[in-house]
């Protein structure tokens, strides 16, 4: 153990001290709000060009009620159908309404004069469609039936409460929507985690393979002590991040938050916690803002889900740098390990397809299974765990995971013992299984 000890601290000095790991640290929050917050700031500001589209309305109804923004601009025109296209080539395009189109509604043409995209042709078909709505309902002769359906439009918001959990009125209500969000950020986390460390593991291996460090280490340690110790000192790495990253997040969540958000807010968010929630408290605010506030600034809710980022992380990290760290060794170059990778990597992917189903059913049969199996137990039941499974089935994959760890090393090790002392040749599946029958 002295020796693993020693080989562990140095795995973990050697990284932890480069500055790579610093910025990586401190700006790996900022770079996952930016992911998430780019594809909306990318759709508001990525407008395109304006386009101008001719209008041949041979009905009359539709002409007059198309709304021109930003993007398009509609301009009717008394042309034909052969005269526009031929002589409005300067417009984006020429669209033609069929003087049937309130019976017929495919009867719509687009002669586009450029590239067009599903957006533009979503807008226009959207209007038409509103326009021959409106229309229709003009054959029941109801007065300010505009007016009538704008006062009867209600948008309703539900609060859900698991009464299997607990039945006294002090339950704090869960949001699907924040369930969702945050079990794809942890589910995206334990993806890259796994692929990044563990890559990292192999890499490490590859470079003193290809440099004979190992050579002179095995003559005074142990193979299996050496690729457990690089195992465990790389594993520390990503313990330490997640821990800085779960502090940082309970500080700012737990103690700086409710400072920051107004009296009024939070007064509504604290009923939404206390499960009694105020309706005069929550009447001026979205009930999905107030739930998605209120878990962030839950000291306890935050704790356990980083508690579960950690066993999982750990958990995961180390039965996959097992396997990769036997690819390492059995390769000489990064090249070489790809199509020895792929068996590795191909359950993580599935992992993160399978985050859909926990979307779907998160009590499903399938999200149930593939959160036990090891291989892509971390994905998953990390994607799980935001909507309140039983602590059973979290212990359960659990033991699970770290149970299936010690097989996975003992296997790795016989193959990695072989393949430090194997150079020049890539060896196949078939011949990775024959060292593992070998005897020493």
């Amino acid at each position: 153990m002295s020796n693993v000890s020693l080989i562990i601290r140095r795995e973990f000095n050697e990284r932890v001290r480069k500055k790579s790991f610093i910025i990586t640290t401190l700006l790996m929050p900022v770079l996952m709000i930016a992911l998430m917050v780019a594809p909306a700031l990318i759709m508001e500001f990525s407008r395109g060009d304006e386009k101008r589209i001719a209008v041949i309305d041979e009905s009359g109804l539709v002409a007059p009620g198309l709304q021109s923004d930003e993007e398009l601009v509609f301009e009717t025109t008394d042309l034909s159908v052969e005269e526009a296209r031929r002589e409005l080539a300067d417009r984006f395009g020429v669209l033609c309404i069929g003087s049937d189109i309130l019976t017929n509604p495919n009867n719509v043409r687009l002669y586009a004069n450029s590239t067009t995209s599903l957006i533009v042709e979503s807008n226009i078909t959207r209007q038409i469609a509103r326009i021959l709505e409106a229309e229709k309902l003009k054959g029941y002769h109801i007065e300010n039936l505009a007016e009538i359906l704008d006062e009867v439009k209600t948008s309703v918001s539900m609060q859900t409460f698991r009464n299997d959990k607990s039945q006294e009125e002090d339950s704090q209500a869960q949001s699907s929507i924040v369930s969702t969000a945050l079990g794809y950020i942890l589910g995206f986390i334990l993806y890259m985690f796994l692929l990044i460390y563990g890559s990292m593991v192999m890499q490490s291996v590859i470079e003193e393979k290809n440099s004979r460090v190992l050579e002179v280490m095995v003559s005074s340690v142990r193979p299996f002590d050496l690729m457990l110790g690089k195992i465990l000192g790389v594993a520390l790495i990503a313990v330490v991040q997640v821990a800085i990253w779960g502090v940082l997040i309970c500080v700012v969540g737990g103690l700086a938050m409710p400072h920051l958000i107004p009296a009024e807010m939070m007064a509504g968010v604290q009923s939404i916690q206390a499960g009694t929630p105020d309706a005069a408290a929550v009447a001026d605010f979205d009930p999905e803002l107030l739930q998605a506030v209120a878990a962030m600034t839950d000291f306890g809710y935050i704790v356990k889900i980083f508690v579960c980022l950690l066993l999982f992380v750990f958990g995961g990290y180390l039965l996959y740098s097992a396997m990769f760290a036997a690819v390492g060794s059995a390769v000489d170059n990064v090249q070489d390990a790809s199509q020895l990778q792929l068996p590795i990597t191909l359950p993580i992917i599935l992992a993160l397809m399978m985050m859909l189903a926990v979307i779907k059913d998160p009590d499903s049969q399938l999200a149930f299974w593939f959160s036990i199996v090891p291989f892509t137990s971390p994905v998953v039941m990390m994607a799980r765990i935001p909507y309140d499974i039983p602590w059973w089935e979290i212990l359960l994959s659990l033991v699970v995971l770290y149970v299936s760890f010690v097989g996975m090393v003992w296997l790795a090790s016989k193959i990695y013992r072989v393949g430090i002392f194997m150079y020049g040749k890539k060896p196949t599946l078939k011949e990775l299984c024959k060292w593992v029958r070998y005897k020493y």
